[in-house]
């Protein structure tokens, strides 16, 4: 299978990425954390075979070597996933979208053909489409939101595509979020980063 990698993110400015974080971390704890996912999740894409992977940015960030960078565009996420895909489409390639909150993914095993993996909060962390054009219900599917991937499984449906389920991630939104994750991975960027500037709250010591 040709298949090409999108990751979609956001430049890792204090004030501006994670702040479901603060409290207990500080902006720039949050910010260095969200460093540290992106980096994890650059390295994870750059190991895995592809015809082309593509930073799609919001924000100033530099592509890492290797890659392209395509700028978000849109108003709402859902838009913005969905330009994506159409923005980078390459004819007789599958894409895999992934975002900067699961630093613990491997996708090296990702089947042929259409995927969803569902997070666990009720979002999804990775989507694969043979053909971008699908990606265009995304513009209607409301983001963030306890039933998000469920309704983006459904709409992907209505357009009839088997969509295979991948496996469920927990993404990193609070502090719990965080020390979770870090213990999937334990050896890792993210790992240390968050063993160092997400303090832990009085209720999980």
């Amino acid at each position: 299978m040709r298949r090409q990698l999108l990751l979609i993110a956001k430049a890792p400015v204090p004030g501006a990425v994670k702040t479901r974080l603060c409290p207990p971390c500080t902006p720039e704890q949050a910010a260095a954390v969200a460093a540290a996912a992106l980096a994890d999740t650059i390295e994870t894409l750059t190991a895995t075979p592809a015809v082309r992977r593509t930073l799609v940015v919001h924000g100033d960030l530099a592509a890492p070597p290797g890659w392209h960078l395509r700028r978000q565009r849109g108003d709402g996420l859902g838009e913005r996933l969905a330009n994506a895909f159409a923005d980078t489409a390459l004819p007789g390639v599958t894409t895999l979208l992934v975002g900067m909150d699961t630093p613990q993914l491997s996708i090296m095993d990702v089947p042929d053909g259409d995927g969803l993996g569902l997070a666990e909060d009720g979002g999804w962390w990775i989507l694969q489409l043979r053909d971008p054009a699908d990606a265009e219900v995304l513009r209607d599917v409301p983001m963030s939101t306890p039933d998000t991937g469920a309704r983006t499984l459904a709409a992907l449906r209505t357009r009839g595509l088997h969509v295979q389920t991948l496996p469920v991630l927990r993404d990193v939104d609070t502090a719990e979020d965080a020390h979770a994750v870090a213990a999937l991975c334990p050896g890792s960027r993210f790992a240390r980063t968050v063993r160092h500037r997400v303090p832990v709250s009085s209720d999980a010591r």
